[in-house]
């Protein structure tokens, strides 16, 4: 579930590119957000007034940490390759994973997974756009959070419940940055069309596929397995975007893939924590 997530992520990501060039990165990240949003509440129909106040704090968090997640991912996308992009917000996660880990030695595949971000990154190459390279470590610090929060969330609500309660918290996060360049861009009917269908593959497939393996998965084993990530980049960048890696980037590739399988050892957790038994909030039969 997490590997389709990431493929899925990435390939909605860069077909946001033609939409971006028409309404912003903001403004895509934002239709992406309102369509998600509306597709998951016909989908799960949560129950709001079910909601305990306890609960709403993390769902507010993850609604803004995902908003802006996306948001400040595609504006780095703009600016910078795909892959390059994924590889420097890569290390956020790679940051929870370390942080997260009780036994030493599980530190080692996140250094070995930050020497192939190394490699894919190339910083040697030339000059490189730091605008770019800001915004993607802004939304690297938003994926470490989201992560954190979405494990937690998850915990707390079956299924895709959670998500269909933290989408409509993102697009409402991103509004005041999304709005103006959706108003203010080239405008075209396809742009709808666009978004509401790359809205489908991410948030609703894959932040729905992620949540899930989250229940399964411990945040250092998940966070390190993330470091394949950036090859998923560097491969959908040239099939979608005809962005070539060199050959340095491939051994940067082979090194987190690595890092990734050994990181999976000992990644399952103890026990599944089922929802809380306080919160009934369903989902419309046979949408799981």
């Amino acid at each position: 579930m997490a590997v389709t997530a990431m493929l899925a992520v990435q390939l909605s990501n860069a077909l946001s590119v033609p939409v971006i060039e028409h309404v912003g990165a903001a403004g895509a990240a934002w239709l992406r957000m309102c369509f998600g949003a509306a597709i998951l509440w016909l989908i799960a129909r949560p129950r709001i007034r079910s909601l305990h106040r306890k609960d709403v704090p993390a769902l507010v968090l993850l609604g803004v940490v995902t908003g802006f997640m996306t948001t400040f991912f595609l504006a780095a996308v703009e600016r910078i390759p795909l892959g390059t992009a994924v590889a420097i917000e890569f290390l956020g996660p790679l940051a929870v994973a370390a942080i997260m880990s009780k036994q030493r030695k599980a530190l080692i595949w996140p250094l070995l997974a930050l020497a192939g971000v190394v490699l894919l990154t190339e910083p040697w190459q030339g000059t490189i756009d730091l605008i770019g390279v800001g915004f993607a470590l802004a939304a690297g610090t938003c994926w470490g959070l989201y992560n954190v929060f979405t494990q937690h969330v998850g915990d707390r609500h079956s299924g895709i419940s959670g998500l269909s309660l933290t989408i409509p918290v993102a697009a409402v996060a991103t509004l005041p940055l999304g709005l103006p360049q959706v108003i203010n861009g080239e405008f075209t009917w396809w742009v709808l069309a666009a978004a509401a269908g790359i809205a489908l593959i991410t948030p609703v497939i894959a932040f729905g596929l992620e949540m899930l393996a989250l229940r399964r998965m411990t945040h250092t084993a998940f966070g390190t397995l993330l470091s394949i990530e950036p090859a998923f980049g560097i491969l959908i960048g040239l099939l979608v975007l005809a962005q070539t890696p060199t050959a340095v980037q491939l051994c940067g590739i082979t090194l987190v893939v690595i890092a990734g399988a050994a990181a999976q050892r000992g990644g399952q957790r103890q026990a599944d924590h089922p929802p809380h038994a306080d919160v009934p909030i369903s989902i419309a039969k046979g949408s799981a």
